[in-house]
């Protein structure tokens, strides 16, 4: 049975909430799921100080211990995550946008590949679609397959007609994340995600050494010699581009 784990950055059991409750019913009439509630305002996620050691030594090195590692280990156990926010000032909730920030060496090691991600946003008037596309480059950052999220308006009072508009939008959102849930292969990545690995990895390997935690984690899964994070057949195109993209990490990195 997949498990799947909402991240819940509201304040309060109104809207968003009630947006993932539908959510998970969408989501359970096609398949067989256990489903999690997790609210970030019942865990306790200090700032981050920006010290780097997470980058540079390991997560481990943190001087901060609060709960980050509790929500870690949820997204690590969970086959599927959802991302749910209000749309506050045009970007997620301060809790949510904390977690990112705290979870931000995951941007360098990506490791949660083969697992589903979406997101919803809840909003009164606009910029809920910025926000989504937000998270979507998140999720791809962190390494999820992604599905398109939903943005719904919960303006109060909410009529009849946007009710319904926004029980379409949550039920299409919750079919595009289970066909990707489902999935039994790993996506081929797309050009900019190509790019994105070879770019870096090459100029990582030609400009740190095995002293940062980067440089030891890429080498220890190989990824310096691989076509991309995980096996994927690529294309001629893509292999030839792969090459392109490495010969440019190498004149980023400035070594002759």
């Amino acid at each position: 049975m997949k498990k799947v784990t909402a991240f819940i950055g509201s304040a309060q059991k109104k809207a968003t909430y009630e947006a993932v409750r539908e959510f998970e019913r969408n989501l359970k009439s096609h398949t067989e799921i256990e489903f999690e509630y997790v609210f970030l305002k019942d865990y306790r996620i200090e700032f981050c100080r920006g010290c780097k050691l997470c980058f540079n030594k390991g997560k481990k090195f943190c001087p901060i211990h609060d709960d980050r590692d509790l929500l870690i280990d949820k997204m690590i156990h969970s086959d599927g995550v959802i991302f749910a926010s209000p749309n506050y000032a045009f970007h997620v909730s301060a809790s949510m946008k904390n977690l990112f920030d705290r979870t931000a060496f995951f941007l360098h090691r990506p490791c949660f590949f083969g697992k589903a991600f979406t997101s919803i946003v809840t909003q009164g008037i606009y910029g809920g679609n910025s926000i989504i596309k937000y998270l979507g480059n998140m999720g791809e950052n962190l390494g999820y397959s992604t599905a398109k999220g939903c943005v719904l308006k919960t303006l109060e009072p909410v009529t009849k007609d946007v009710q319904k508009k926004n029980s379409l939008e949550i039920k299409k959102a919750a079919v595009r994340f289970n066909r990707v849930l489902m999935r039994q292969t790993a996506p081929a990545p797309s050009l900019f995600r190509l790019m994105m690995f070879r770019m870096s990895r090459t100029s990582m390997k030609e400009m740190l050494n095995d002293e940062y935690y980067d440089y030891r984690y890429y080498s220890t899964n190989g990824w310096f010699e691989s076509d991309y994070y995980y096996d994927v057949s690529l294309n001629p195109i893509k292999k030839l581009m792969g090459r392109i993209f490495d010969y440019i990490g190498h004149r980023m990195a400035g070594v002759d």
